[in-house]
């Protein structure tokens, strides 16, 4: 079993990772800013601020799987003055790739493209609320310039969920899954997956080890 490391650890997706992973017997450490109402058993959960090097080092070191869950908003919000989320993002990337433990990242769909080769959707935002623009393009930037620009001995996977993915609907467990490259297996209104699905999906990726520095999608 693995040492996986879950910064986000209580978030909507991180939680589902958190659970999964325990559930499979893996030896998993969750870092978030606060602690769960309801924490899973055996996992370790560890109180912190990302934005604090030392808090992510002490965490990241022994790892065997780093998974970055972060949500940008609160705290992590970009601003014009400065992108704190992406800042995170760059700190997690070196200490993963000093520990040469693989880097698996909770994507968003505006990632993804609607056909091989053809503008990634976030280039067009235009049916997208106007108040969550700066999110999407940010967490857009990890997989568009960032993570393809990192040291080439990090090992890195995106992985981005159907568009009808989020605590407003978080779904029922049904065990399945289809995994599809940085084209979206569902370009007919995004698709959807359950928190629960996307974790048993993700924590296959993780185990499998099939994919390196990729861009996958995860939808019914």
């Amino acid at each position: 079993m693995s040492r996986i490391t879950v910064i986000g650890g209580t978030g909507y997706a991180g939680s589902a990772i958190v659970a999964e992973a325990a559930a499979r017997g893996h030896e998993v450490t969750a870092l978030s800013r606060s602690l769960p109402a309801e924490p899973v058993a055996g996992v370790n959960y560890v109180q912190g601020d990302a934005t604090d090097e030392a808090a992510l080092s002490s965490v990241i070191s022994g790892s065997d799987v780093v998974v970055g869950a972060l949500a940008p908003r609160g705290p992590l919000a970009p601003s014009d003055v400065a992108d704190p989320f992406r800042d995170v993002y760059r700190t997690i990337t070196r200490l993963a790739d000093a520990e040469s433990a693989p880097l698996f990242i909770v994507g968003g769909y505006s990632s993804l493209r609607p056909a091989a080769g053809a503008p990634r959707f976030v280039e067009d935002l235009s049916h997208t609320p106007e108040e969550i623009h700066a999110e999407v393009t940010t967490v857009a930037e990890l997989i568009s310039h960032d993570l393809p620009a990192t040291s080439e001995t990090l090992d890195w996977v995106f992985v981005s969920p159907a568009a009808g993915f989020g605590s407003f609907a978080p779904g029922e467990r049904l065990g399945r899954y289809r995994v599809g490259s940085d084209v979206t297996v569902e370009p007919d209104g995004g698709g959807a997956i359950s928190g629960a699905d996307y974790a048993i999906g993700f924590v296959d990726l993780i185990e499998q080890g099939d994919h390196h520095r990729a861009h996958l999608n995860l939808a019914y």
